[in-house]
């Protein structure tokens, strides 16, 4: 079974609100193992509406529609969906005292208006849980069928949990699981690690042609957040199918080795803390290119305070040579770097310190290209540097240094670790 979703409400295409309603809904989707191709947005209009729900039955099975439920003249879902289905709408009275309850209950003047939210197109349901003032609906169409929700997300939530997966699942009459684990990378292109997993890719696609279960692989360049390498498994039972991401996971993490640095919602930064509080490490920043970012970063974990001790933002030369002890002389090369780590781990007594420095753009150094960034980590007594050039504007340079960094500590430590 193919599902469609679509978000409705001009707001969304002014970009004035953002649409994470049909990203969660998509995630439900595939946790249930039901598969959705196409996501939708379409402004406050009827017409349109209409046009985009008949595009969207012409090409799946079933249709959840999300927003464009409330009591205002621009809430016009319910208006589309009868024209679509070419029925009248009548008035449910057990919305209508539902509708009532609710604003009783919360003591507030009912508007006449809100009345129109209990018109249900003939031939339609509504879904039992209805939180708010706005019951979703269940609308077939020959043999598919058009879901309604609200865009409010906890109302929208309880409706596509506690009704929608359930209904799709029976009406497929294939019960089926789709897991995903996310790898995250970094110190390779996104063409470098396609081109170390074409093999992996081949093999996963001629088992698709061949009608096997099979697991698929995906690459997202996500900036400070690495570039991830997704795996999706779907099998007839979540256990199968998180058995077969297992088998796939392994075999990518033998391929990549070092440059998976962690698995879904872990960051860089999280890792390397991780990895401090493991081995009993605080840890300090000096940064110069990067602004304060990993330092802004690496304090807004939950529980940084026990490894995290500070950072020095030394966005001026003078900053490096007189609080960090930089020697005089140029101040984008490794050896600025490494004493700015040492000068930091000192400063602020960390025994694990890393630092920033290089040229966002534009230059006023004509001898250094834009995007070179020098970076140090010190480790007790031991220091290494490095040396990386980054694409983009200034935004972007800063984002790449301050992953770089970590991740040059990353390395670092995992070689002390052993």
């Amino acid at each position: 079974m193919k599902v469609e979703v679509v978000a409705i409400g001009t707001e969304l295409l002014l970009g004035q609100i953002n649409d994470t309603n049909s990203s969660w809904i998509g995630e439900q989707l595939a946790l249930a193992g039901l598969d959705t191709h196409f996501q939708t947005k379409v402004g406050d209009n009827q017409a349109r509406i209409v046009d985009v729900l008949r595009l969207a039955l012409s090409r799946s099975d079933a249709v959840i529609c999300c927003g464009g439920l409330g009591p205002t003249h621009d809430d016009l879902t319910r208006h589309a969906i009868a024209e679509v289905m070419g029925v009248e709408q009548v008035r449910d009275e057990a919305v209508v005292a539902r509708i009532t309850e609710i604003f009783a209950s919360r003591g507030r003047y009912m508007a006449a208006n809100n009345l129109q939210q209990a018109d249900v197109p003939v031939g339609a349901r509504t879904i039992p849980q209805q939180p708010g003032t706005a019951p979703g609906l269940i609308c077939p169409v020959g043999d598919k069928v058009i879901y309604a929700v609200p865009g409010v997300p906890y109302e929208m939530k309880e409706m596509v949990s506690g009704t929608i997966i359930g209904d799709l699942q029976d009406r497929s009459g294939v019960r089926a699981a789709i897991v995903s684990r996310v790898l995250r990378t970094w110190g390779q292109s996104e063409s470098g690690l396609a081109e170390m997993l074409q093999g992996v890719i081949a093999e996963l696609d001629a088992r698709a042609e061949r009608g096997e279960a099979t697991a698929t692989i995906a690459f997202l360049a996500s900036g400070i957040e690495g570039i991830k390498v997704r795996v999706t498994a779907k099998a007839p039972t979540e256990a199968e199918a998180r058995a077969m991401l297992a088998v796939e996971e392994q075999q990518l993490r033998t391929i990549l080795g070092d440059l998976v640095f962690g698995v879904d919602d872990e960051t860089m930064e999280s890792v390397v803390l991780d990895l401090c509080r493991e081995a009993g490490l605080t840890l300090a920043v000096a940064e110069s290119v990067t602004g304060g970012l990993i330092a802004s970063r690496l304090s807004s974990l939950i529980g940084a305070s026990d490894v995290f001790r500070g950072g020095v933002v030394a966005y001026d030369a003078a900053v490096k040579h007189e609080v960090l002890g930089v020697p005089e002389g140029p101040v984008v090369t490794e050896a600025a770097a490494a004493a700015m780590a040492v000068g930091v781990r000192r400063a602020l007594g960390a025994d694990v310190a890393l630092a920033t420095t290089g040229v966002a753009g534009p230059s006023e150094l004509e001898d250094i290209p834009v995007g070179t960034v020098c970076l140090g980590v010190a480790i007790g007594d031991d220091v290494v540097t490095a040396t990386v050039r980054l694409p983009g504007d200034r935004a972007r340079v800063s984002q790449f240094a301050a992953i770089s960094a970590s991740d040059l500590l990353r390395r670092a430590l995992l070689e002390r670790r052993g």
